[in-house]
Parts: C-alpha cells; sequence; structure tokens
C-alpha cells in the first residue's frame, strides 16, 4: 500500500473529527444564544441555596467592577455546555462506533447514557442536598463582629467546583463496570477489598471538595453506596475468558 492510500483514511478521520467538533461547539452556542437572555435567572436560581440562608440584612456582594455582567454569563456558558452534554456524547459514540466490535456497540451506547444521567444526578444531588446543609452550616457559626458577604465569583467557583466533583463521584458505576468488563479486575477481588474502598471513598472526598466535613462525608457516603450498585451490575459485564468479539463490518 502506497504511503497516499494510507494517509487518506487519516485525512479523512481528521476530517470526520473536525465536523464532530464543529457541530458540539455550534450545539453549545446555540443552546448558550438561547439561555443568555435568562442569565440573571439562572445564576439567582444556583445562588439561592446560600441567598435563602444568610443572616437578615447580608447579601452576596461583587468586589470586581465587572462581576455582575460576566459572572451570570459564564455560569449561563457552562450551564449551555451542560444542558449539550447528551449531544456531545453522541457525537464521541458516532465517531468511535464505526472502530468498535458488536459487543462493545452494545455496551458503549448505554455507559454513554448512564454516565450522562449519573453526572446530572450528582449535580442534583450536590444542589438540593449538600448546599443547603453546607451553607445552612457555615452561615451559621459565621464569627461575630464579622458580616457575612460572599463575593459573587467566589461563589459561583465555590459551587461549580462541588457540581464537578459530586459530578464525578456519582460515575462511580460505570468505572466499575469498565474495569470488570476490560478485565482489569472483577466483582469478587472489587468486594474483598471494601473496606480499602470505603477509606478511599473518604480520602477523594476530602480531596474533591472543601475543607469542612459535611461535604466530605456527603460525597463519600453517595460514592460507597454507589460502589455497591457498580459492583452489583458489574457481574453481569465481566468478559468471559471463552468470549471472541466479531468485527463490526
Amino acid at each position: 500500500m502506497s504511503s497516499v492510500e494510507q494517509t487518506q483514511p487519516l485525512i479523512s478521520h481528521l476530517l470526520e473529527l473536525r465536523n464532530r467538533l464543529l457541530r458540539c461547539i455550534v450545539a453549545v452556542l446555540a443552546v448558550f444564544l438561547g439561555l443568555i437572555y435568562f442569565a440573571n435567572d439562572i445564576y439567582e436560581f444556583i445562588s439561592a441555596p446560600l441567598v435563602d440562608r444568610l443572616p437578615e440584612g447580608a447579601t452576596m456582594i461583587a468586589t470586581d467592577v465587572a462581576s455582575p455582567f460576566f459572572t451570570p454569563l459564564k455560569l449561563t456558558l457552562i450551564a449551555a455546555l451542560f444542558i449539550s452534554v447528551p449531544f456531545i456524547l453522541y457525537q464521541v459514540w458516532a465517531f468511535v462506533a464505526p472502530g468498535l466490535y458488536k459487543h462493545e456497540r452494545r455496551l458503549i451506547m448505554p455507559l454513554l447514557f448512564s454516565s450522562s444521567l449519573l453526572f446530572y444526578c450528582g449535580v442534583a444531588f450536590a444542589y438540593f442536598v449538600v448546599f443547603p446543609l453546607v451553607f445552612g452550616f457555615f452561615t451559621a457559626i459565621s464569627l461575630g463582629g464579622v458580616e457575612f458577604a460572599t463575593d459573587i465569583s467566589s461563589y459561583l467557583d465555590f459551587v461549580l467546583a462541588l457540581f464537578f466533583a459530586f459530578g464525578i463521584a456519582f460515575e462511580v458505576p460505570v468505572a466499575i463496570i469498565l474495569l470488570c468488563w476490560t478485565g482489569a479486575t472483577d466483582p469478587k477481588s472489587l468486594s474483598e477489598k471494601r473496606p480499602y474502598i470505603i477509606v478511599a471513598a473518604f480520602v477523594v472526598g476530602m480531596m474533591l471538595t472543601p475543607p469542612d466535613m459535611i461535604s466530605q462525608t456527603l460525597l463519600a457516603i453517595p460514592m460507597c453506596l454507589l460502589f455497591e450498585v457498580g459492583l452489583f451490575f458489574a457481574r453481569f459485564y465481566t468478559r468471559k475468558e471463552d468470549e471472541e468479539p466479531e468485527q463490526v463490518e
């Protein structure tokens, strides 16, 4: 095979990758433009768990001149990316699917769907369960003589870090299924290591969350429960030794 013939498939793959990346960017921008009118409303919704628990007379502040304008826009762009995740994952799936085996195609699509759903569940858990407890705790222990006033940009960075941490942590079942399916480990071995994994969950909770015991514990406990869920479903995805994959035509 000549070098020209070898180069043509590579160029076609690069062109397809470029087209799918452009589709993802267009999708995010389209959602962003649709949400930009509601930028302030979106920020008010995200800040509600803290605002509702502020001491009487306290408000959020902006320490930078442009913060009231750029902070809601930044949140809206992230929300657009968040909403576009299923479409982006579909583009990833469509790009890699032709090179997968049949049994891999049957596994990857459900995993893409479940990983998106679990990430959304992690974000929702952080907003509806963790935020009220964490912010209620922080506002209750404020020092005497110190006015509680949070900068809107600092608050956004704080909640985005928690959203990301809980969204990633809720992917534990998918990670376990992939590890067992690829043969890196097996459910029996993971069940024997359960005490070490529980300790590791609390260590991860300490590393991914702000330095308070509430958010660390609220992250570690769901990770332990999701580990058990992943362990249960991994038994159905353990690769058999005599399994011979068939290439997709």
